[in-house]
């Protein structure tokens, strides 16, 4: 067995047949959602199963592209594929709180005559939510956006409102307009599980992109699976076991990101303003994880780890100024200088207290 795919037997001790037998359907579900979305998706297999983790690990993600690289259509096939309800709220600069979360109104009831205030949700009340160019509009929104997906409720006229079950925010931002945008701190950044880069189709695939569209060449979506099942999906991959290789080769990733620590690299101490959080090795175990039962595998590995680390760690570090102006050294370059200064062979084992 390659080290990077060292792990717990698919049959180890305690492994419930009934967990073997819901990731063998993951992997077939998976399988049919790909093919349904390469209906009218061309490419991009890399965000679509990023996509898919983040889902499946009961998080949120962050989607980064220039425009025109179909973010809202693939968002929304995904929806229809997942059978979710969907909703899309476009940010702006003007948008406020109420008009993400809802507003309470006076109505009369008919019966007592009697006025008394309603709660109208707003589009927040969904179970799939396309949060599109989140960076266009104030703080004061991004943090009851950002608040109801940490809390997966929303608070209106002192009342608790709980969000529909599943609940996932898929966010986009624009890497090119700088003007009139207010972009998001690192410490909200946080919040979002992964950090998914849309690239520019292959030459294949935009031409593929060119004759679908200018023909008309589009499929229709049939639904794979159910917010039920995605719920229990999420129970499974709890019950994934991770062995101490792969959890200390997250463990190590992370640990190894913060400058001035004993387990630093130089370049880290040379090119790192801060590292990653507790929440990044939260992020590569539980995503390491939920990719493997995407593959039939009831085992998370140290591959898994390494495949999820980008969109798990590139919003987590940050490059200081020696980094990318003097040395052309960002995140993306850092991740990968972190993977190849630590072995995946290499024995790790659970610190002394």
């Amino acid at each position: 067995m390659a080290p990077a795919e060292q792990g717990v037997s698919l049959m180890a001790p305690g492994v419930s047949p009934d967990d073997v037998a819901a990731v063998q359907k993951c992997e077939k579900d998976y399988n049919r959602i790909r093919d349904e979305l390469s209906k009218v998706i061309v490419g991009q297999s890399d965000v679509i199963e990023q996509v898919l983790v983040a889902i499946f690990a009961r998080g949120h993600a962050l989607l980064e592209g220039v425009p025109g690289l179909a973010k809202t259509l693939l968002i929304s096939s995904l929806a229809q594929s997942l059978d979710l309800s969907f909703k899309r709220i476009q940010f702006t600069p003007d948008l406020m709180p109420s008009d993400i979360t809802g507003t309470e109104v006076i109505q009369e009831n008919l019966e007592t005559k009697a006025r008394e205030y309603k709660f109208l949700p707003g589009p927040l009340f969904t179970n799939l939510l396309l949060a599109d160019e989140i960076n266009r509009t104030p703080p004061k929104t991004q943090a009851a956006m950002l608040e109801a997906m940490q809390e997966r409720q929303v608070s209106a006229g002192g009342k608790i409102h709980t969000l529909p079950a599943p609940f996932f925010v898929l966010a986009t931002q624009n890497p090119l307009e700088q003007e009139g945008t207010y972009p998001l701190p690192e410490a909200q950044l946080d919040r979002f599980l992964l950090y998914v880069k849309v690239d520019y189709p292959s030459a294949a695939e935009e031409w593929e992109v060119a004759r679908r569209v200018t023909t008309g060449d589009m499929g229709k979506i049939s639904p794979v699976m159910s917010g039920e099942d995605i719920i229990k999906i999420q129970k499974l991959v709890t019950r994934v076991p991770v062995s101490d290789q792969v959890l200390g080769y997250a463990w190590a990733l992370v640990r190894a990101s913060r400058p001035n620590t004993p387990e630093a690299p130089d370049f880290v101490n040379k090119w790192v303003s801060w590292g990653a959080g507790p929440r990044g090795v939260l992020t590569l175990v539980t995503c390491a994880k939920a990719r493997a039962i995407l593959y039939g595998r009831y085992h998370a590995t140290v591959g898994d780890v390494q495949a999820v680390a980008k969109p798990a760690l590139r919003h987590r570090l940050a490059a200081n100024y020696a980094g990318p102006q003097a040395n052309n050294v960002g995140s993306e370059q850092l991740i990968e200088k972190l993977m190849q200064a630590l072995p995946a062979d290499k024995k790790y084992e659970k610190p002394a207290a």
